[in-house]
């Protein structure tokens, strides 16, 4: 069994009713058999609540994406149907850090939520490293569980993640990127569809700045199996290991 712990199939701006469906279906045909859709901000949590709601073994988070602070925060009433976590939540500097101030103060926001309802977070942490532990380090007493989400970052920053006890996400980038691995035992596979599909099938491109563009082909949980395959290969370990290991590691974090 695999489980795809990082995507977006709730979000009607990129799959209507039918091809949430179809990529539900794609996803069981290829092991995927639980499925973590991701909040990025409050009524975009909503939609995830309700699509979870609506179909069995798929799970919803609650999080306001860095940028975007000036949303409607109050939070949904976690009692009916609670999130398995807080995220994604962050810091992004990759487009500038002009509100940088903005981002720090929503991130200790979806902290003190996650400390609120006991909950692990999913962290989308992009050129921001630096100002993301020390913020961490705001809060000496609370011991925060959680993944970071994408991570596409240096070995130095890899090995301070580990460090913090963080799991790492792992998607489609690292099948063309040349990011460092984390030890299988701290490995969640992600998709983040319907961005970031694996090689060989994203077409891949680049805007002028370098930056990756999801590309011709959309992603999709079952695209899962070929990540678990590229980290068995890079690890040195067989898919059933890795399949076996990253799954725990999901359900140990959201406790699903």
């Amino acid at each position: 069994m695999l489980i795809d712990s990082h995507c977006h199939l709730h979000d009607r701006e990129f799959y209507s009713e039918d091809e949430a469906e179809i990529a539900i279906k794609n996803a069981k045909e290829n092991g995927i058999e639980k499925i973590v859709c991701i909040g990025t901000n409050h009524a975009d949590s909503l939609a995830a609540q309700s699509f979870a709601s609506a179909h069995e073994n798929i799970f919803w988070t609650y999080g306001v994406h860095p940028g975007e602070w000036d949303d409607d925060r109050e939070p949904p009433d976690f009692s009916l149907n609670p999130p398995v976590a807080i995220g994604e939540v962050g810091l992004d500097y990759h487009y500038g850090s002009e509100d940088k101030e903005e981002q720090k103060s929503l991130l200790r926001e979806m902290l003190n939520l996650a400390k609120q309802y006991d909950l692990p977070l999913s962290f989308h942490i992009r050129e921001a490293f630096d100002d993301f532990f020390t913020v961490l380090d705001e809060f000496p007493e609370t011991h925060f569980k959680g993944v970071i989400h994408s991570f596409t970052d240096s070995k130095i920053n890899l090995k301070k993640c580990l460090d913090y006890g963080f799991y790492i996400g792992v998607n489609g980038i690292a099948t063309y990127a040349g990011v460092p691995l984390a030890p299988v035992e701290k490995i969640l596979l992600e998709t983040d569809a319907p961005f970031l599909v694996p090689a060989p099938f994203h077409k891949h491109h680049t805007e002028g700045d370098g930056s990756p563009i999801w590309g011709l082909v959309k992603n999709e949980p079952k695209y899962i199996k070929t990540i678990a395959g590229f980290v068995a290969e890079k690890s040195g370990l067989s898919l059933e290991v890795v399949a076996s290991q990253t799954t725990k590691n999901v359900e140990t974090l959201f406790r699903i």
